[in-house]
This record gives structure tokens, C-alpha cells and sequence, in this order.
């Protein structure tokens, strides 16, 4: 059986953690920042877990990870 191909952009956003979560970055934080409070702007940093209704899909763009 042939090797499975890793979707590239999935490779770039998401990354899987040991126990099999899978973290990613928050959107909405590259521009069109001065409208939005200093509040809703710390709360976009930093990384979060995918929904477990999408984590299926993004493990198969990532069959190796």
C-alpha cells in the first residue's frame, strides 16, 4: 500500500499532543486590530485544543502525526 500523503497546511496549523489532542492557534488576531478591545485581543493569544467534533478530520489530513 502506498504511503498517505500529509496535507501540508493542516501540517502548518495544527500539531498533536501526546495524549492525542490536537492544539492549535486562535484565529482572528492577524490584522483589522484596532477595533477590537485589548481584552478580546489578550484572550486571542496563545493556543487551544481543536473541538473533538473536528478533530477526526484533522487527523486524517495528518496520518503520521
Amino acid at each position: 500500500m502506498p504511503k498517505l500523503k500529509t496535507k501540508s497546511g493542516a501540517a502548518k496549523r495544527f500539531t498533536v499532543r501526546k495524549g492525542g489532542s490536537v492544539k492549535r492557534s486562535k484565529a482572528f488576531l492577524r490584522h483589522i486590530l484596532t477595533k477590537k478591545s485589548t481584552k478580546r485581543k489578550r484572550q486571542l493569544r496563545g493556543t487551544t485544543s481543536v473541538n473533538a467534533s473536528d478533530k477526526k478530520s484533522v487527523r486524517a489530513m495528518m496520518p503520521y502525526a
